[in-house]
């Protein structure tokens, strides 16, 4: 999940010269990324769209600025979009997703793929070492 606060600065002018009137936070966004792992097996995820019509969808990899469009043949489950495809994910990396139908946007979505579960991610794992001891010292005054 990702959060993004969005400001609004206004300004008011008096011989050309530019001052601060007010700043206004006008909307915090909350979103939920989609979580897929690094697999050769094909994997679903689930989406609410714009329009329940899509042909194509078009993935990129903002880590090595490159893109992927992959034909699909989405399935619609009440409320949901449901995409069923093997896709070519790298561990670690964020990717953005565009669903379309022709040339009409019909979802925007950021897609991370990691192989740990997600209920215990951690960005750490593997990276630190925690290390006991008893913590017995001496303060001298």
């Amino acid at each position: 999940m990702y959060f993004s606060l969005h400001k609004t600065t206004k300004y008011f002018s008096i011989n050309n010269k530019k001052k601060h009137l007010e700043t206004k936070t006008n909307f915090l966004s909350y979103s939920n990324m989609i979580i897929l792992q690094e697999s050769l097996l094909s994997q679903e995820f689930k989406f609410i769209p714009r329009s329940y019509v899509a042909d194509s969808m078009i993935i990129y990899d903002e880590t090595q600025k490159t893109s992927v469009t992959i034909a699909i043949s989405p399935l619609i489950s009440t409320y949901y979009m449901v995409v069923d495809e093997i896709l070519d994910l790298k561990e670690n990396r964020y990717y953005t997703l565009t669903v379309k139908n022709g040339t009409t946007t019909v979802y925007r979505d950021k897609i991370f793929c990691t192989n740990q579960t997600v209920s215990t991610y951690t960005p750490n794992e593997g990276k630190y070492v925690e290390h006991s001891s008893d913590n017995s010292f001496i303060v001298i005054q």
